[in-house]
């Protein structure tokens, strides 16, 4: 695999603390849910970034098959839960509007896309990943 670039993140407390991306451009107090203490938790970081990254691969998969697609936006709803292990894992529903196709080719652009978008990726078949489709 060619990798197109690499980013670097330091957290510092965990959960309580610090996160940083180590260029200097983003840094995140963190607090845990439910502590009362200000701060974003990873679960909310990891949502924001699914959200921008499955956004885009709509518009890469669009473009790339020449769909007319007007807009879209995507929210994703990120959880945490324990595992009948006892460990952790997470569980996901992004909700994707898009304009400009009719409901087919917006259920076929869905599709493709969390084929494409890395994060669907890394999470397949590791975290449920429900998606959600809006066409406006």
């Amino acid at each position: 695999m060619k990798i197109f670039y690499k980013t670097r993140a330091t957290a510092k407390g965990g959960r309580s603390g610090l996160t940083s991306l180590d260029d200097g451009s983003l840094a995140v107090e963190l607090a845990m849910p439910g502590s009362g203490k200000t701060g974003a938790n990873p679960e909310q970081l990891f949502a924001l970034g699914y959200a921008a990254c499955f956004d885009n691969a709509l518009k890469h998969v669009a473009a790339q098959q020449k769909l007319p697609l007007a807009g879209s936006q995507t929210s994703a709803e990120v959880g945490m839960g324990m595992t009948p292990e006892g460990g952790f894992k997470l569980d996901v529903d992004l909700h994707v509007t898009i304009s400009g196709l009719d409901q087919a080719a917006a259920e076929a652009l869905l599709a493709r896309s969390h084929a494409v978008c890395p994060y669907s990726n890394a999470l397949h078949g590791n975290v449920d990943v429900r998606l959600h489709l809006t066409v406006a």
